[in-house]
């Protein structure tokens, strides 16, 4: 009489390590890239308040010339803005209201960390756009950017 399998051979478990191996190589670097496209969000989304306040001094001033930065209350803000686990520290540029993110050290990727995000405004008839750079050239962080415009 014949006998009847049980289980799986080592060539099938091998297989299925096989494959699982192969999905792990392609879906851990992804997971990482959104990871960071995640924190990167929030860096944006940390930002958005001084953009609000930048914009209405420029309404009602005619022009970001006239910014007063020894303290944030000319902008209409009680304090400096809290750093994020993201964002060591906040500027705004007297010059033109550019708004400096510098992004912490070791909190997101090697291609990232210490780097800065510069909004820059551009009044227009009835609104302000606004320009984003960065002194990285992580692909990254270019794409998200290229999303923000």
């Amino acid at each position: 009489m014949k006998q009847m399998q049980k289980g799986f051979t080592l060539i099938e478990l091998m297989i299925v390590v096989a494959i699982i191996g192969i999905l792990a190589a392609v879906a851990i670097p992804a997971y990482q890239d959104y990871v960071v496209k995640a924190k990167l969000s929030k860096v944006a989304t940390a930002v958005d308040p001084i953009k609000m306040a930048v914009a209405m001094f420029i309404q009602e001033n005619g022009t970001a010339t006239a910014l007063t930065l020894d303290n944030w209350t000319s902008l209409g803000l009680s304090a400096a803005p809290t750093p994020t686990t993201e964002v060591a520290s906040y500027s705004v540029a007297a010059t033109n209201g550019a708004i400096t993110a510098t992004l912490c050290t070791a909190c997101m990727k090697s291609g990232i960390d210490g780097k800065t995000i510069t909004w820059t405004p551009t009044p227009g008839a009835t609104a302000i756009t606004w320009g984003v750079t960065s002194n990285s050239s992580d692909t990254v962080l270019t794409n998200a950017i290229s999303k923000w415009i």
